[in-house]
């Protein structure tokens, strides 16, 4: 089954599993804020989103299944709700304000202080406080996935485990990406290190809690592994190049923000590793700017280009997704045919989307 075709079939039913958990916290608070507040956390998540995590482990789930069933949809929602926990807090440390198009979580609480006058602290504080907290309350919901299901709860215990796993993974990874700005002279691997941490570790636990419920030998793990953490390393490469080349109208977010807090993309290393002299220090000059105008990002993305950025990464992504390719042939004889075909599209999905 194609990537598209499992979107159109499963993420009306990850959806309904995401709104069941806030309906049902919904249901328990009686104070109209809290009521407010979740209301606004559940539209957040419904949003939008491509639903690849939950898809993986729903598809990992059917790979090595005789019988397919909807069991898995609960459980696999679980690492939707850590993945948007992810994005409230990184939309506040990157000080976005808008998400696939639509206000960030914490600006929607900024606004929400600015149309009911409230007063005594800031809007933007009033909004980063609620934000930070919107986080929290995603990563504990998305705990009762692995709760309230029709799973053994041996199985149920091992999900948490990847779940946490996953989190102090991310948390790492975000560390990392923090202290790198500060940095000079970084080699490919410290990127690649960071994002394995940062977008890989959640993609590879997603389908790990999907071979943990379908009760996968060991020996197949690591290449699912593999195939979790590469596609999570692609994903970050695109998700660079779009993040100072795409379309803003395409991908919902605006591509100027990774240039004005000189962060160490896969651009930029790829940058400072190819320009030579003059160029390379007039690069690193702009990026020391405190408020860089248009001009001069404009000026970056023009040195980024002199270097053949887009194509080095490109290139860069093509050899994870080789050896992504690899560990799909060593999982080829054990799985089904349908989800072989999905692995492989989403795998090419990742490597040429444009959002």
């Amino acid at each position: 089954m194609k990537f598209t075709e499992y979107v159109s079939f499963y993420k009306p039913k990850i959806n309904d599993a995401i709104a069941l958990i806030y309906n049902r916290q919904l249901k328990e608070v009686k104070i109209s804020f809290l009521k407010a507040y979740y209301s606004e956390l559940r539209d957040y998540f419904l949003a939008g989103g491509k639903r690849i995590r939950p898809l993986l482990c729903i598809a990992t789930y059917n790979a090595f299944s005789e019988k397919q069933n909807d069991d898995i949809i609960f459980p696999s929602v679980g690492v939707e709700f850590l993945h948007n926990a992810t994005l409230i807090h990184d939309d506040i440390i990157d000080k976005d304000n808008f998400r696939r198009g639509k206000p960030a979580f914490h600006y929607r609480f900024r606004q929400f202080y600015l149309e009911n006058r409230l007063k005594k602290i800031a809007a933007e504080d009033y909004g980063n406080s609620i934000g930070i907290i919107g986080g929290d309350s995603a990563f504990f919901l998305g705990i009762e996935a692995f709760f309230f299901n029709n799973f053994d709860n041996n199985l149920n215990l091992r999900a948490i485990q990847y779940y946490e796993h996953a989190f102090r993974e991310i948390a790492n990874g975000v560390l990392i990406e923090i202290d790198m700005v500060n940095k000079k002279n970084l080699k490919m691997e410290d990127y690649i290190h960071m994002v394995s941490l940062k977008t890989g570790a959640l993609l590879e636990k997603s389908i790990l809690i999907g071979a943990n419920y379908a009760k996968v030998e060991e020996k197949y793990k690591s290449y699912l592994s593999i195939y979790g953490k590469n596609l999570g390393i692609i994903f970050q490469i695109i998700d660079d190049i779009l993040g100072t080349f795409g379309d803003e109208t395409t991908t919902g977010k605006p591509i100027d923000g990774d240039i004005r807090e000189s962060k160490k993309t896969c651009l930029l290393i790829k940058a400072n590793n190819t320009l030579k002299d003059n160029d390379k220090i007039r690069l690193n000059e702009l990026l020391e700017s405190i408020n860089m105008t248009q001009e001069e990002v404009q000026e970056v993305r023009e040195l980024f280009l002199k270097a053949d950025v887009i194509n080095r990464s490109k290139k860069l992504a093509d050899i994870y997704y080789k050896e992504a390719k690899v560990a799909l042939e060593k999982l080829k004889p054990v799985i089904q045919n349908s989800e072989l075909e999905f692995y492989e599209n989403l795998l090419k999905f990742v490597l040429e989307r444009k959002f």
